[in-house]
């Protein structure tokens, strides 16, 4: 059935009530109206992803985030998530820190595309010398971002630039203290609608030449 505004309007009531008793007794909706959807695009989106990478998982019981929320290290004690997401990623047994693929649904819309959720200093730091030296999969990445209009570059930076040397484009990469290449949309009719998988399909292979330069940021990180 895809996502509907009843799976946002579940996800909220179910943040607020924060209540485990409420939440397994209506866990057939949390069923139906997140865990299938979610499903849904995940099972469409395989193929798509392992034309990336033959290695991604893509499984949809292992992909899907869960709805508890890990209060341990956090104030929020809030038990559950207001948003979900599905996350094509390698097996994270074989590294710690391996890009990925995600899309993700909330509140406030949906944001999907590629790149760390913690990169490190060692990861950006070597990020740095691929580029500044002109690596073929750095420079092919690069040039590639700049050949679309879908995705934008995000991640958090220093609040002075370190790198003003250089270009403006290649001083925002250098800059980065992590990486992310991410498109947000408010577009709740493109949430709800048939075309959402199709658009995730024809967008996702875009990122390809950005997901391959960060694996090999990985691999000269494990060789180091």
């Amino acid at each position: 059935m895809g996502f509907t505004q009843e799976t946002l309007d579940f996800l909220a009531e179910n943040r607020i009530r924060g209540d485990k008793k409420w939440f397994h007794e209506h866990k057939s909706e949390y069923e139906k109206l997140v865990k299938a959807p979610f499903f849904e695009v995940c099972e469409a989106l395989a193929e798509t992803m392992l034309s990336i990478d033959e290695l991604l998982i893509v499984e949809p019981r292992k992909t899907l985030s869960r709805i508890y929320r890990d209060t341990r290290f956090s104030k929020d004690k809030s038990l559950y998530r207001s948003n979900m997401w599905i996350l094509f990623i390698r097996d994270k047994r074989l590294s710690d820190g391996f890009p990925a693929f995600f899309f993700e649904i909330g509140l406030w819309g949906f944001h999907y595309g590629c790149g760390y959720y913690d990169a490190g200093n060692e990861r950006m730091s070597i990020m740095r010398d691929m580029l500044i030296g002109g690596k073929p999969l750095a420079k092919k990445a690069f040039e590639s971002f700049y050949n679309q209009d879908v995705f934008s570059l995000t991640g958090d930076k220093y609040k002075r630039s370190r790198y003003s040397q250089y270009d403006e484009r290649m001083a925002d990469w250098l800059d980065r203290k992590s990486i992310c290449f991410l498109r947000r949309s408010d577009d709740f009719e493109m949430l709800y609608s048939d075309e959402l998988i199709p658009m995730l399909k024809r967008d996702f292979p875009l990122l390809k030449p950005e997901y391959e330069f960060l694996l090999s940021i990985e691999s000269r990180r494990n060789n180091l």
